[in-house]
């Protein structure tokens, strides 16, 4: 990977379990620009999670009023990242959430969606944990959402490299 800032996606979803969908999804760019949108749920997405709920602080209706349309959120991320890696380090439950975006929506998925785990050293791996901690001090942010722990993962990425 060398010096390069990664692309990082973070997706925030209804609820933890396999019913959840996502309601909203964040990409940290290479150049340090961002991209944010909640989901407007899809006519059979109704699983609602309150714990969930608590962790994203998003209430249902307000994706009914802010939120863009799947077919407009998937459109928007392939052209963002056509062809290009994003990376999570939630990749284990934000990749269904991916997928079920880009299904409901009808298209194929256009870049690539990988576990951060995967371009990070072992020394990384090390100090990722204490490294993310230090930064969300700084950060002084208690708001879980997809915009902001994506520009905390990327941060987390290359401060951990030093």
């Amino acid at each position: 990977m060398g010096t390069e800032t990664p692309i990082i996606i973070d997706i925030e979803a209804s609820g933890f379990a396999a019913k959840g969908y996502p309601i909203e999804v964040g990409v940290a760019l290479e150049d340090g620009t961002t991209f944010c949108s909640l989901i407007t749920p899809a006519p059979d997405w109704t699983n609602w999670d309150v714990e969930a709920e608590k962790v994203h602080r998003v209430a249902r209706d307000i994706l009914e009023v802010y939120g863009r349309s799947v077919h407009e959120v998937a459109v928007t991320l392939n052209q963002i990242l056509r062809g290009k890696t994003a990376y999570s380090d939630g990749w284990e439950v934000d990749k269904p959430w991916l997928t079920e975006l880009f299904w409901k929506a009808g298209i194929p998925q256009q870049f690539w969606f990988s576990t951060i785990d995967m371009i990070m050293t072992p020394a990384q791996m090390r100090k990722w944990h204490d490294t993310k901690d230090e930064i969300i001090r700084e950060m002084d942010g208690n708001r879980h959402r997809a915009s902001l722990d994506a520009i905390l993962i990327q941060k987390t990425y290359m401060m951990s490299r030093e």
